[in-house]
């Protein structure tokens, strides 16, 4: 599948060359999404809102190759802008510890104790380390396209990273089995 080629179609009006782009990813969007939110209802409508974006604004895409970060951009994005209107509604902390219990064991994504012990570790991370974290390691998406996503330069990026896995080291005992060689 060519990606360039799939968004020019798209920009044409192609409603099937956009829904082919977005399936092709869709794992990586619905995990993106998941572990902003917390819960599959969320996560759903996060994605949804994210295919009305990409339809309504496909046009604006100047590199087709860009696509994929271009749209993940956007789900970030949707998450941020749901949880600040859940955050008028109902406390995040509330919502957030009913969801967990109710959905480990039927979220795919949620199914192992390492990683419910994974997001007591990242818990202890400012948001900003646990966001640029997660983005680096959970979902693989390089420096630069977590600095575009977040609106965070580069070097903010990294720094925020570096800070956040000196803090988790700290808390594990990360560096005891430096010394041992």
């Amino acid at each position: 599948m060519k990606v360039s080629r799939l968004v020019r179609q798209a920009q044409k009006g192609n409603k099937d060359a956009l829904l082919q782009l977005i399936m092709a990813d869709q794992d990586a969007y619905y995990r993106l999404a998941y572990s902003y939110m917390g819960n599959e209802h969320d996560a759903m409508d996060a994605m949804e809102d994210m295919i009305v974006t990409l339809y309504e604004k496909i046009d604006q895409l100047q590199k087709g190759e860009a696509f994929y970060s271009w749209s993940k951009t956007i789900l970030v994005n949707r998450c941020k802008a749901l949880h600040r209107k859940k955050e008028k509604h109902l406390p995040l902390e509330e919502e957030q510890d009913t969801e967990v219990s109710t959905l480990s064991d039927v979220n795919p994504y949620r199914s192992t104790e390492d990683e419910m012990d994974m997001q007591t570790l990242l818990s202890h991370l400012n948001d900003y380390q646990r966001e640029a974290i997660e983005l680096r390691y959970v979902h693989d998406l390089p420096y630069h396209t977590i600095a575009e996503m977040t609106g965070a330069p580069l070097g903010t990026i990294k720094s925020r990273i570096s800070q956040g896995i000196r803090k988790l080291k700290g808390i594990i005992g990360g560096d005891r089995y430096e010394y041992d060689r």
